[in-house]
């Protein structure tokens, strides 16, 4: 860990900085993308050992800078030995993108261009940070996608392969959402907790499953909302604006009654 000692000077219990995240999460796009984003120009591995030890020296006060450090390291490691199934897992998430949208030339245009790649490409990374119970890096790692793309995921949800978010604004999932194979979201998509579990002091069971499973081959249309602890039946199609709480059998298409839209002359003006 001597690169952080001579990188770094600011390990006096500050949280990480926004600014520093906003780079990390340029330097990963370019990580798993140099021909669409350029070629990182410092190591990845060095920004995020930084980072990973002032988050933990700022959540664990009493701990020492040293032992946050070594912590540190054992969880970029295992990012650093996660780094090529990742990559694998974010390329057939490009596929997924580019097979279901007719208006993708290519796979660099999604790469390049749509937002939920950008988004997938750093909450998989903060997925696993997360389960390695790595304080505040994760949800920064979000929210600054979030804030950028309007794509909102808790880094404890769990995603399958060949996953994709169309258009993306407004989607929300949540921290036990489980996700499985070839999904894919429209904008506006909610994937919520009904309620929230309370242990017998009323206070919040923490880690309780209150959000959905979507299992393989679902397709959920533009602002369908889904909550609580439900499971989604493999290849269903949820139709847009649809309110579910009750778990849905697989092959089943779920679609809302027709408005009833009335039409009138406008007055003259």
């Amino acid at each position: 860990m001597s690169e952080i000692r001579e990188s770094d000077a600011r390990l006096l219990r500050l949280p990480p900085d926004s600014d520093d995240m906003k780079k990390l999460e340029r330097m990963l796009l370019r990580l798993f993308f140099p021909k669409q984003h350029g070629v990182a120009e410092k190591p990845f591995r060095t920004a995020l050992a930084v980072m990973v030890t002032e988050a933990m020296s700022y959540q664990y006060p009493e701990k020492s800078i040293d032992c946050c450090m070594r912590e540190s390291e054992t969880a970029v490691e295992a990012v650093m030995d996660s780094l090529g199934s990742i990559s694998d897992l974010l390329w057939m998430d490009a596929q997924a993108g580019f097979d279901g949208d007719p208006a993708a030339k290519n796979i660099d245009e999604v790469i390049i261009c749509y937002p939920a790649l950008r988004t997938l490409a750093v909450h998989r990374v903060a997925h696993l940070l997360y389960g390695l119970d790595v304080p505040l890096i994760p949800r920064m790692m979000n929210e600054t996608m979030h804030s950028e793309t309007g794509i909102d995921i808790h880094p404890g949800a769990t995603f399958g392969m060949g996953f994709f978010i169309g258009h993306g604004a407004g989607v929300v999932i949540g921290e036990t959402t489980v996700i499985g194979d070839n999904v894919k979201l429209y904008q506006g998509v909610t994937l919520g907790a009904l309620s929230i579990p309370k242990k017998g002091c009323g206070s919040l069971l923490e880690g309780a499953k209150r959000h959905p499973t979507i299992e393989d081959n679902v397709t959920i249309y533009a602002n369908a909302t889904i909550l609580g602890d439900v499971t989604i039946g493999h290849d269903s199609i949820i139709a847009s604006s649809a309110w579910i709480k009750d778990s849905i059998p697989p092959m089943s298409m779920v679609i809302t009654a027709r408005p009833d839209i009335k039409v009138r002359p406008r007055r003259s003006i």
